[in-house]
């Protein structure tokens, strides 16, 4: 029997989280038996891997295919990636994140492909002028299908476009799955993310600076790669913390490095449904989330309960928090256990089918 193939387009695979969601969504589709092909425009250094299996295809033009002129050459990105529909005939195509999924809409139109749109992020950051937001509620319209990771991302489309939409959540990494630790956590405060203005690691430095003289047996530790690290390296020089705070780069063990950690933040000014706060949480680390509009890290967390939310911004109030569960190792352990249950909650297994179920649904059609 032809097994059913189905082609995921995404700018790179470049680390990330929308990146990460979309190549263990593919592992898991090539691992139940589907032809899988991913659609990148171009390659990165700083990648994930993929299977042997899984194919790889490159829709970005060339030096030798570019054109003069954005219009030109904007017309030649979009006759190669029809042409690589044509020539790849997938029984579905699913996008990931901004401009692609216009792209993907645009490019399959008349071809009798199913073309399913996913909004990773929070659709307002995705879609972050008014222009984009306009184009976006009349191309989705022509897609297939939407898929959100919050319920609450549908408030910023057109009516005819939240008739489209259905919300899957982002399937927790196998690598989280394991014991919580129970033993006396290292003296460390954790974060991990792309270092960029919007993840705000400078606000987890500030709320640090302010109580490091109290607690000089903890220290920060912010992973990921972004425009920001050197600066952020310099604030925390200037502030006297260079032995207190480390910005060691990407690295590829992320559950293991953290896993004994004694709290995680994540100060984000926009998210979907951050893998990073979830994955923290089903380690069983008490974790802090700026609470954004979309609402992902809201219907993670119930404040004071499983961890703690906090307006963008209020490095302040993260001050706070953080002394609390750093005076009360009783209190930190119960909010770990507590949220720990993500374990549960969002088990790839779980969420893996429930991704395919819905895929199915799509190739019958």
């Amino acid at each position: 029997m032809k097994k059913k193939h189905i082609a995921m387009f995404i700018s790179s695979l470049n680390k990330g989280g929308s990146e990460r969601v979309l190549v263990n969504l593919a592992e898991y589709f090539y691992s139940r038996g589907y032809r899988v092909t991913i659609v990148t425009q171009y390659k990165t250094e700083n990648e994930y891997g993929i299977s042997d299996g899984i194919r790889r295809v490159f829709s970005e033009i060339t030096q030798e295919e570019m054109g003069n002129g954005r219009i030109s050459n904007f017309l030649r990105r979009f006759s190669k990636l029809r042409r690589i529909w044509k020539e790849e005939r997938p029984d579905l195509i699913l996008s990931f994140i901004g401009k692609n999924n216009m792209m993907a809409v645009m490019t399959s139109r008349f071809l009798g492909i199913p073309t399913v749109v996913s909004v990773r992020g929070e659709p307002a950051a995705e879609y972050d002028s008014g222009m984009m937001k306009i184009i976006a509620n009349i191309l989705f319209r022509l897609a297939d299908a939407v898929v959100l990771p919050v319920g609450r991302g549908g408030d910023f489309f057109s009516k005819a476009v939240r008739k489209k939409a259905v919300c899957l959540k982002n399937p927790l990494h196998p690598a989280f799955i394991r014991e919580v630790y129970e033993g006396e956590r290292d003296k460390e405060i954790v974060a991990v993310g792309r270092i960029d203005a919007n993840k705000n690691h400078e606000m987890i430095i500030r709320a640090f600076g302010g109580i490091a003289g109290k607690y000089p047996e903890y220290r920060l530790v912010i992973y990921g790669e972004g425009e920001l690290r050197h600066s952020l390296t310099e604030m925390a020089k200037d502030m006297g913390l260079e032995d207190r705070v480390f910005l060691p780069g990407s690295v590829s063990d992320v559950a293991d490095k953290i896993y004994k950690s004694s709290i995680f933040v994540l100060s984000s000014y926009s998210e979907g449904m951050p893998n990073t706060l979830i994955e923290a949480m089903a380690l069983g680390i008490p974790s802090i989330s700026t609470d954004c509009p979309c609402g992902g890290p809201a219907e993670l967390i119930e404040d004071g309960k499983n961890g703690y939310l906090i307006a963008p911004g209020d490095w302040k109030k993260l001050q706070d928090i953080l002394q609390r569960l750093m005076d009360n190792p009783d209190l930190a352990k119960e909010i770990g256990r507590n949220a720990s249950k993500m374990q549960e909650k969002l088990n790839p297994d779980t969420i893996n089918r429930m991704w395919e179920n819905y895929v199915k649904d799509w190739i019958r059609k």
